[in-house]
């Protein structure tokens, strides 16, 4: 048994405009620096070959913070570079074939937007929950929103941690503070911030210091989070 901190949960957008690749992973590094507990690699239109590299890339910088990596969508790219897991949404490959895939000690994350969807990620072997879209957002992803209290109603039916997701930053998580949300997901708080490791240790304060229903490190079972230099991560050395 392993531990999963949803805290601030860093979900990662290459596609700004103007932003070079160096760019990118200069905010993927501050990030971590700055405490995101969480990071998912997320590349909705490259290739293969170009998501590959990419991820090694990011897990290099990771695995320097023990930070895990979530690679979106693509199980074959999360075995390839022997990520922490994968995250799938509804038009993925199905929450039960990932697991029989990636096996217990990896973590899957599923998008649940009813409690039905919610029963059948957990039935099918889901570690977590993502919820939203909170707010609209400005990432290239199509988004439907979701209300504050279907979140809570899934987390009353479903005995799994929750993340929430869609349109999240500093001055508008406070819709959050009393929910059931276990932590936070952002993407652009933290991609368009110029200065990203404060921007990450700022968030992370917030959600601190005000979410009731606080993860910290959830404990799993069945899904380990790999260990490095004897830590699991979300630990400090």
């Amino acid at each position: 048994m392993k531990n999963l901190d949803l805290t601030l949960y860093f979900i990662t957008d290459s596609t700004y405009e103007n932003q070079t690749e160096t760019d990118f992973l200069e905010t993927v590094k501050q990030a971590c620096e700055g405490g995101v507990t969480l990071v998912q690699l997320r590349e909705k239109n490259k290739d293969g070959l170009a998501y590959l590299e990419l991820a090694r890339k990011v897990k290099q910088i990771t695995d320097g913070y023990n930070i895990p990596l979530i690679i979106d969508d693509r199980v074959d790219i999360a075995m390839a570079v022997d990520a922490a897991g994968v995250h799938l949404g509804k038009s993925d490959i199905p929450v039960s074939v990932a697991r029989r895939l990636l096996g217990e000690n990896k973590i899957i994350g599923a998008t649940a937007k009813t409690v039905e969807q919610a029963k059948r990620a957990k039935s099918e072997g889901a570690d977590y929950l993502g919820v939203g879209a909170i707010y609209p957002t400005t990432t290239k992803v199509v988004t439907i929103i979701t209300e504050v209290s279907t979140l809570n109603a899934i987390s009353e039916e479903i005995n799994l941690p929750i993340v929430a997701i869609g349109g999240l930053n500093g001055t508008n998580m406070q819709v959050l503070y009393d929910s059931m949300a276990n932590g936070v997901a952002v993407v652009s708080a933290i991609m368009k911030s110029e200065t990203p490791s404060e921007t990450a240790k700022s968030l992370k304060k917030q959600v601190e210091e005000n979410f009731k229903n606080l993860s910290g490190r959830t404990s799993l079972k069945g899904a380990a989070v790999p260990e490095r230099n004897g830590l699991s991560y979300g630990q400090s050395n």
